[in-house]
Formats: structure tokens, C-alpha cells, sequence
């Protein structure tokens, strides 16, 4: 099992007023490094903006429980999606997500070196995360919650142990 998030570089966009115009976004590398160095980091990866549960369950609960994160400890919530930047701001704007930070891993270089990427060709959606959350310190994955059934163009897409709740509930009885 993976004891480090993986070393890599995300291609996120961010707004810059200064550039101007009805898209005032520029692009930003952003680095493990800076996500994860000396922080308490809560990291939940799905399948898919847009797509059913991470749209009415996932992603809603980690923004409705940010405050209760934060009160243990937790410096950040994010959330992983192998879809680019323009589709994570998008989702993140449907959503109204104001505090879990939406980050695009749009190659999949993360998911895949979570050895987390697997393919859901049989929904059309190529390659994708397994749904997941851990709890993350300084880059050292402290407690790692991983949907059973982890393949190939699974049956189904079970969300028993990757939510919020049980995060949080994790969190609480260290």
C-alpha cells in the first residue's frame, strides 16, 4: 500500500483579474509540495464531475462537514477528479462549493500513481479514480478508506467507506 501521496505537478487555472476579459483564469502548476508540505490534508477521489453520486452525495457532504474538518485539525479538504481544470471550476460552480478545493488531475498522473486509476470503458468514460479518501500529514498517508471491488470497468460503483461521515468519524476517535 501506497505510504506517500505520489510526487507530482497538477494543471489547475486560476482567477487573475489582470488578465482581463470575460475569462480572467490563467493556468497554474501546482505542486504536491504545495498541497501536502506541513499540512493535515483530507483527500476524497471520485469517478466524475457531473456524474450521480459524486454530484448529490460526495462531494456535498465533505462541504457540508468543512467546519468539522477544520476542528480537527484538518487544513484542507480536496477533492480529486480525473477530469480537467475547465470541468472541475464548472462542477465546482454547479455545486456551490466554496471550501473543498477541487483539484483536476486531468492526465491521471496522481490517480495513477495511487495506483487508483482504472478503467470505466463499460460507462464510456475511459480512464478514471476508484473512489477513495484518506487523511493525509505532511505527505504521509496517515489512514487510507478504499471502496471494495477496486478494477477494471467494475459493476457497480459502491460508496460504503470513501464519505464523509466516516472520515470524519475517523478523524475524531485518534
Amino acid at each position: 500500500m501506497q505510504t506517500h501521496v505520489p510526487n507530482v505537478v497538477f494543471k489547475t487555472r486560476i482567477r487573475n483579474e489582470a488578465v482581463g476579459g470575460a475569462n480572467p483564469f490563467e493556468w497554474k502548476d501546482v505542486t504536491t509540495n504545495d498541497l501536502f508540505k506541513d499540512k493535515s490534508v483530507v483527500v476524497f477521489s471520485l469517478p466524475g464531475a457531473f456524474t450521480p453520486t459524486c454530484s448529490t452525495s460526495h462531494l456535498p457532504r465533505f462541504e457540508a462537514l468543512y467546519d468539522e474538518f477544520k476542528a480537527q485539525g484538518v487544513d484542507a479538504v480536496i477533492c480529486v477528479s480525473v477530469n480537467d481544470a475547465f470541468v472541475m471550476y464548472q462542477w465546482g460552480k454547479s455545486q456551490n462549493a466554496k471550501n473543498v478545493f477541487l483539484l483536476p488531475d486531468g492526465n491521471g498522473d496522481f490517480t495513477r500513481q495511487m495506483g487508483m486509476l482504472v478503467k470505466k470503458d463499460n460507462l464510456g468514460f475511459g480512464m478514471r479514480s476508484w473512489r477513495y479518501a484518506m487523511y493525509v500529514e505532511n505527505g504521509e498517508i496517515k489512514k487510507m478508506f478504499s471502496e471494495l471491488g477496486h478494477q477494471d470497468d467494475a459493476p457497480s460503483d459502491p460508496f460504503e467507506v470513501s464519505d464523509a461521515d466516516t472520515m470524519l468519524n475517523y478523524l475524531k476517535a485518534r
